[in-house]
This record gives structure tokens, C-alpha cells and sequence, in this order.
């Protein structure tokens, strides 16, 4: 039995990972900003110790892609300081060190989906301090520890795009979402499964990266559509080009992300990006 400590524990991915918890037999303990600060490296070292955390499930993040154009330094001291902050605890613990990053680590420019070993190179200062934390993560390698990259992340918990569209498609009668940036969404209950189901197969020497969505291939636009479509909203979703919603940061026109990875290293199975879509949905009481 394992003693898991689980950061960022009330955001979307510490969320599902805490309801999820019940179903298994580890030792959890979650912490948020306001009661473990991963920036401090005392904090963190004294309460693994105290509490002796065999497990770390970074889920703390500093997600605002456009605020951190303007606030390059807080995003790099929670998105690589306090990962790399992390990693030397769990090296000098002997812990597993599971650290979620992005999609955003790349240019989107690619044709085919993106596997772990391709060439990195961020559009912005979020991608910048995501990509830094990994670096950071690798260079002090300790054992037993992977980073996973995901992307378009949602949930019934915190805030994202599902939530907002079901909002919005409320309030107004149609809405304009882009087309041309395609990959895949990710629901952060799938993933929170999948990080507790190979969390005790984790065994190598190096840091290893995997990639994690639910499968298939689709837009924002498409995204929306269909968002609207399982909610039975009137709402009209009309296609925008990126120039026509401009963001102080870039997104990457294409980050769909291969995932054969961690499939066959773990055996595991991914649902359709539409299945999980739905359950989202009901579980939000937004299913018709």
C-alpha cells in the first residue's frame, strides 16, 4: 500500500483523482496551494518526510495560457522551479514522481500526431515553463518516475471548455469557435484512472514521457458542435478562423498527440473522445 501525495488537488485532474480515490487502496493525501505551497522546497521536503510519501502526483500547474504572457516569472516558478523542486524530493525519497504537462510543449506545426520523442518548441511562455518542468524533471531523474503530456483538458469539476460552451449556448443564440486548431480533449476523470492504474507499474531508471488523451481527432469547432448537440441546446456553432478571435498567447494549430506509448506499455485501453464526452455531460446533469 502506498502513501500517494497529490498536488493541485482541487483543480480538474485533483478532483477526479480525489473522487476516484475511494476505489483503491493506497493512502492519499491531497493538498492545494493554501495548505502546500510547491514552490517552497522545505514545505514540500517536510511534509513527504513527515507524512513518508512513497508516491507525488503533480497536478499543480499555472494554467492561465494568456495571463502568462504577461507573468512569464510565476509561471516558471510553479510550472519548473517547483517541479524541479519535486523531483529532487522524490529522487532523495526514493518516490515515484508522476508530473503532468502539456500538448502546448510543441509548435502545433506538425502533420502526423505528435509521439514523445518529437522535437519540442513552444509558441508562448505557458509552453516555455511546461517544457522547462520537464527538463528540469529529466535532468535530475529520479527513478521510477514519468512525465504525461495531455491536452484540451475538461471535466465536471473547475472551470474549461465544456462548461463554458454549455453556458454560453444558454445565454445566446449562436457562437463562434475556431476550426483550425485540431487534436484531441482529454476527460480528466479518464485520466485520473489511468494515473492510479499504473501508478504501481511504474518501473524504470530514467525519467519516461507518455503522451495521454481519449482518442480521435477533432477541432474546437467540432468540439462545440457536439458539446451543444448531446446537451440539446439551440444554440448555432459557426466556424472562426484563429485570426478571427486573437489570444495574447498562440495556440498550436496541431497537437494531436500519439498515444501508442503508453498503451503498450501499460496495456491499456482509451475511450472515444465522444463516450467520455457523454459522461461528462450527465454527470453534469447536461445530458438530454
Amino acid at each position: 500500500m502506498r502513501r500517494v501525495l497529490i498536488t493541485g488537488a482541487n483543480g480538474q485532474l485533483g478532483s477526479e483523482l480525489r473522487e476516484l480515490s475511494f476505489s483503491y487502496e493506497d493512502t492519499f493525501f491531497f493538498a492545494d496551494k493554501s495548505t502546500l505551497d510547491i514552490t517552497d522546497k522545505d514545505a514540500v521536503q517536510s511534509f513527504v518526510y513527515e507524512n513518508n510519501i512513497d508516491a507525488i502526483v503533480n497536478c499543480a500547474a499555472y494554467t492561465a495560457v494568456d495571463r502568462a504572457e504577461s507573468e512569464p516569472e510565476l509561471a516558471d516558478k510553479i510550472n519548473r522551479l517547483a517541479v524541479k523542486n519535486l523531483a529532487q524530493i522524490a529522487k532523495e525519497k526514493g518516490a515515484t514522481l508522476v508530473h503532468i504537462s502539456t500538448d502546448y510543449v510543441f509548435d502545433g506545426k506538425n502533420y502526423r500526431p505528435y509521439i514523445e520523442d518529437d522535437d519540442t518548441n513552444p509558441n508562448g511562455v505557458y509552453g516555455v515553463s511546461k517544457l522547462g518542468g520537464e527538463n528540469e524533471m529529466c535532468s535530475v531523474n529520479p527513478k521510477n518516475s514519468v512525465i504525461i503530456r495531455t491536452s484540451w483538458v475538461y471535466s465536471s469539476y473547475g472551470q474549461n471548455f465544456v462548461k463554458t460552451i454549455v453556458r454560453l449556448a444558454k445565454e445566446r443564440d449562436s457562437l463562434g469557435v475556431v476550426y483550425d486548431q485540431i487534436g484531441t480533449p482529454t476527460y480528466a476523470a479518464d485520466l485520473a484512472r489511468v494515473i492510479l492504474d499504473i501508478l504501481p507499474r511504474i518501473k524504470n531508471e530514467s525519467v519516461e514521457i507518455y503522451n495521454y488523451s481519449n482518442e480521435g481527432v477533432l477541432s474546437w469547432y467540432d468540439f462545440a458542435k457536439e458539446i451543444v448537440k448531446m446537451s440539446k441546446l439551440g444554440c448555432a456553432i459557426l466556424p472562426l478562423e484563429s485570426v478571427e478571435y486573437p489570444t495574447p498567447a498562440r495556440r498550436p494549430h496541431y497537437s494531436l498527440l500519439n498515444k501508442a506509448k503508453i498503451k503498450k506499455d501499460f496495456d491499456i485501453e482509451i475511450p472515444y473522445w465522444k463516450d467520455s464526452l457523454s459522461k461528462c455531460l450527465a454527470k453534469m446533469g447536461e445530458k438530454r
